[in-house]
């Protein structure tokens, strides 16, 4: 009987331990997007909540080098740098970390030599001499996706900044290059396109010369023929 007992009592605290074990599949939370964010408070000592807002958005040309000009306004996180991701939808991301909170950052792809001046575009590449489209950073261009994380993040979608008669964006034309450009005087500079336009403008002003002088000359000719006549 003490044996059927004792049997009975182990099985009953078998079972209630099974009972109270934990689950192994357990669900774990999701993470806190604002997790790391230090929340401010007001003047009352009330938290605030974090936010970004995005008050200033320029893609603009600087000096031929295309560039990404903002402006935040951060609400209760501490942090006052901001991480700059150009978001690449088909690969690695393009991060450029620990900016200010407002400022300038230059486009992916965009490269400049020791000087300053550009010497690559993104979506461009130079073969044999001449500039071709297709490279690894097309996916900034015609337009892209930025997020800027100071936690919490903002998101947004700029276009890229087009060309000018004085600012380029893109490279010149190779043969107007080879064709007009100055000795020492580099593809960045621009002076391919820029002595294409200015000839474009020459041109139109002689024609303009041209046309002028014929009128000239049609109406002095009027005068004579009118002063015969009245002789």
């Amino acid at each position: 009987m003490r044996h059927t007992v004792r049997a009975a009592g182990a099985a009953a605290l078998l079972l209630a331990s099974v009972g109270v074990a934990p689950s192994v599949a357990s669900a774990t939370p999701a993470a806190d997007p604002a997790a790391d964010c230090t929340p401010a408070v007001d003047e009352y000592g009330a938290p605030l909540p974090c936010e970004v807002r995005v008050e200033v958005l320029s893609p603009v040309c600087d000096a031929d080098v295309p560039k990404l000009r903002y402006a935040l306004t951060v609400v209760g996180a501490a942090r006052d740098t901001v991480d700059v991701t150009w978001v690449n939808p088909d690969g690695e991301d393009v991060v450029q970390a620990d900016q200010p909170l407002s400022g300038t950052v230059p486009w992916p792809g965009a490269v400049v030599d020791a000087g300053g001046r550009p010497v690559d575009w993104p979506g461009w590449r130079l073969e044999g001499g001449t500039w071709v489209q297709g490279d690894e950073y097309d996916w900034v261009r015609p337009e892209v996706t930025v997020r800027f994380d100071v936690n919490p993040a903002a998101t947004v979608t700029v276009a890229y900044p087009p060309s000018s008669p004085v600012c380029l964006t893109a490279p010149p034309r190779s043969d107007v290059l080879a064709a007009g450009a100055e000795p020492g005087v580099g593809p960045g500079d621009g002076a391919g396109e820029r002595s294409e336009v200015l000839a474009a403008t020459g041109a139109q002003v002689a024609v303009l010369a041209a046309g002028a002088a014929g009128l000239v000359a049609l109406g002095m000719g009027a005068v004579a023929l009118r002063r015969r006549r009245q002789g």
